[in-house]
């Protein structure tokens, strides 16, 4: 039986109070081919091309026709990055990555499972950012960074476009991400 590599996400979005108003379920996210380019480099170990695994989280508006359920599937060959020029990023030192086991518990030691955690909180995202509020959230992906040559570039690993979440300064939203290997 050939193993794939499966992704997963849940939304949680609670009010200011820490009471859930929203909660997506867990739902199947996209892997990439550029997920698996950035694992053949980090595999073939080429010194030239030095891969990085998760650096960053980035939530995006995506496209207001999306909002017409479901939004169109993108071609997991094509796409390399959102469709938002200017998303919201969080970076790695603001993830928290852990490892599971098969129980979906934490495990201190690398296991072939992996959770992501993003927290949007309150007053995020900020005026100064220059993005809306409510902001708007219709896509996201998490990226790791391949060297090529002299440029080091953001490399996609999933992706998801979800039906719309108006993400309000007062309100905390708590995305979780777990690739299976």
């Amino acid at each position: 039986m050939p193993v794939h590599i499966e992704g997963i996400y849940r939304d949680v979005l609670r009010g200011p109070d820490g009471q859930t108003v929203f909660d997506s379920g867990w739902r199947p996210n996209m892997i990439v081919l550029r997920c698996r380019k950035l694992l053949a480099a980090f595999m073939k170990g080429d010194a030239d091309e030095s891969p990085l695994g998760i650096q960053s989280l980035k939530f995006g508006r995506g496209d207001s026709s999306w909002d017409a359920p479901p939004p169109p599937k993108p071609n997991p060959d094509t796409i390399t990055q959102l469709t938002d020029i200017n998303p919201f990023v969080i970076k790695k030192e603001d993830l928290k990555l852990r490892y599971l086991n098969e129980q979906n518990e934490f495990s201190s030691s690398p296991t072939n499972r992996l959770e992501v955690v993003a927290v949007i909180g309150p007053g995020q995202p900020d005026a100064q950012s220059g993005l809306p509020s409510p902001y708007p959230i219709r896509e996201f992906g998490l990226f790791g960074q391949l060297t090529v040559g002299t440029k080091t570039l953001d490399y996609m690993i999933d992706y998801v476009r979800h039906p719309l979440i108006e993400k309000d300064i007062a309100v905390t939203l708590e995305r979780r991400v777990q690739l299976i290997f």
